[in-house]
């Protein structure tokens, strides 16, 4: 697993201390303790204050070699080749394909992408998952160091994942908007989730219409929270469920894809300054 990170500045940063210069990055406070008592971060080589300034150029070396080893392991496969839209020395991020799980439920499964990463990268830990039936742009760490940056991400916001989705009914769908409900598991079926007033968690989900036709109406979504389900659960409650949906649509037929597509993730590196914006290619089921 690597823990050892080499970093230069951005030239034009302005001048911050290093206890800012590590909550920007997001990196926990805990981790943050522990390389200031075992002075495992340096400035051009020499251990400094965390009140000290640091500028730009300046190189920063951090050693996480106080981190457990990862114990989350797959078995690996290799009848498939993932296809990679982004790789740097932490992170990954595929184009999931429908129908592939993002990570096994069994220690014995063998199918899911997760399986397929882990015969390259032995260390991959989720971040977040796709539907098995949705595709698109898939997000996984490649060590430890960045699974609790890539959270905080998500918490704050910092993260933004956005999707594509043909929804049906819309003439009846308002050109923009957002569905507040909260979402819980649905006592009728253990396979779906429910809108829950009771007990639910609070979700919300924006959308803007891109194009209609007679029979469905293409939407961007963005995503304020991350349930379980979540896009699948609020277009279905407010009466246009997702088309191909098999769970929530009542008029899905077998020989459907369901079209809902995570087309686009915004992100920081960890240790970076500058937002990364990756795209998965539309499948070719998915009408244009």
């Amino acid at each position: 697993m690597q823990t050892h990170f080499l970093e230069y500045l951005p030239a034009d940063l302005a001048p911050m201390t290093i206890r800012q210069l590590l909550r920007k990055w997001l990196i926990p406070r805990k981790w943050q303790h522990l390389l200031r008592i075992q002075e495992k971060i340096t400035v051009n080589h020499h251990y400094h204050h965390f009140d000290e300034l640091v500028h730009g150029g300046d190189l920063i070396e951090m050693n996480f070699d106080f981190l457990p080893e990862n114990t989350q392991h797959y078995l690996p496969a290799t009848d498939y080749q993932p296809e990679i839209l982004y790789e740097d020395a932490t992170t990954i991020i595929v184009n999931k394909p429908a129908g592939l799980k993002t990570h096994p439920n069994r220690p014995d499964e063998t199918g899911s992408m997760l399986n397929f990463l882990q015969a390259e990268y032995p260390d991959i830990l989720i971040v977040h998952r796709l539907d098995q039936q949705t595709s698109g742009a898939l997000l996984v760490a490649k060590n430890t160091v960045a699974v609790p940056i890539y959270n905080r991400q998500l918490t704050l916001k910092v993260m933004r994942r956005d999707y594509l989705a043909w929804v049906s009914e819309p003439t009846t769908l308002s050109d923009q908007g957002g569905i507040s409900l909260p979402i819980g598991p649905d006592p009728t079926d253990k396979r779906k989730f429910c809108v829950d007033d009771q007990s639910g968690l609070s979700a919300q989900t924006n959308y803007r219409v891109l194009r209609r036709t007679e029979s469905a109406a293409l939407v961007a979504i963005s995503l304020e929270t991350g349930r379980t389900h979540q896009i699948r659960v609020h277009f279905a409650a407010i009466g246009h469920p997702i088309v191909g949906d098999p769970l929530y649509n009542p008029a899905y037929q077998p020989a459907q894809k369901m079209l809902l597509h995570g087309y686009q993730l915004h992100f920081y590196p960890p240790f970076q300054f500058n937002e990364q914006q990756i795209s998965a290619p539309l499948p070719e089921y998915f009408p244009k």
